[in-house]
């Protein structure tokens, strides 16, 4: 049998790389069982955002095989803001190639919520070139919707409801364990610091036209107590800077002019 290549056979296309990427502010308890958890040999790249930490949470995050980058301004959305930057433009801390258009960031918390075993069921869709953005919906997972805190489970069946309504964006969770493609994150333009992160990616994914589906992950309670839903204040900010992205951008994009551009995606497995 010739060993020659035959000159008119298609290459193979790269194997896409796929980014976890974990925000985390004081989880030095919960993060090396999230770590530990992650099934390694579908990710190439884990990196931890220290969003501001007093206790070892970074030292941690180095010690499971991830790499680390800290962002000082508090907020979910700032962590995946300084995260996105570092994999798609390149950090020191984070020693590898940025990633390429058909490659994936996976978003996971860092409590010990979710399951990382479920990063397959999260990403495949993507991998698969079925979908451009995954959403891991906790409501449809065997115990997810039992477990969330009263405040939660109706802040998000009112927002979700509120998406279906205004912009027939049907999802059952704005959960944050989700898979897009890198190009379509850069398409997006995502902009917001804190609470509103998830719902402005869904939103926007609506009007850009992304493919979009949902996926039943499982949920669990967190290790520690959670910075949001764990106290009177923050469920009242985070529902409140949610309900304003919604309602917001509906107003915004009844301005001429003020939408986003249809994504066409660079390429197909």
């Amino acid at each position: 049998m010739s060993n020659v290549e035959d000159p008119l056979r298609a290459p193979e296309p790269a194997r896409r790389k796929v980014a976890v990427l974990i925000p985390a502010l004081d989880e030095e308890a919960a993060l090396p069982h999230v770590l530990a958890e992650l099934p390694r040999a579908l990710v190439d790249v884990v990196l931890v955002v220290d969003n501001g930490s007093r206790d070892r949470t970074a030292d941690v995050a180095r010690a499971g095989g991830a790499f680390v980058v800290r962002e000082e301004r508090r907020g979910y959305g700032s962590a995946c803001l300084a995260g996105l930057a570092a994999l798609l433009e390149g950090h020191a801390e984070v020693p590898c190639a940025p990633l390429e258009d058909r490659d994936v960031v996976v978003f996971l918390d860092a409590d010990h919520s979710d399951f990382p075993a479920d990063l397959a069921s999260v990403a495949g869709p993507v991998l698969a070139d079925a979908a451009d953005f995954v959403v891991g919906s906790r409501v449809l997972g065997a115990r997810g919707g039992r477990v969330l805190l009263p405040q939660a489970r109706f802040g998000n069946a009112l927002a979700c409801f509120l998406m279906r309504v205004l912009f027939g964006a049907r999802h059952t969770d704005l959960g944050p364990f989700r898979a897009i493609r890198a190009d379509a994150l850069r398409h997006l333009r995502m902009r917001d610091r804190d609470y509103g992160w998830t719902v402005e990616m869904q939103l926007k994914a609506r009007v850009a036209g992304l493919r979009v589906v949902e996926v039943p992950v499982r949920y669990r309670e967190r290790i520690g107590t959670s910075k949001i839903t764990g106290t009177l204040a923050g469920s009242a900010r985070a529902g409140f800077k949610i309900l304003a992205w919604i309602l917001g951008w509906r107003i915004h994009l009844a301005r001429p002019g003020r939408g986003i551009p249809t994504f066409r995606r660079s390429g197909s497995t």
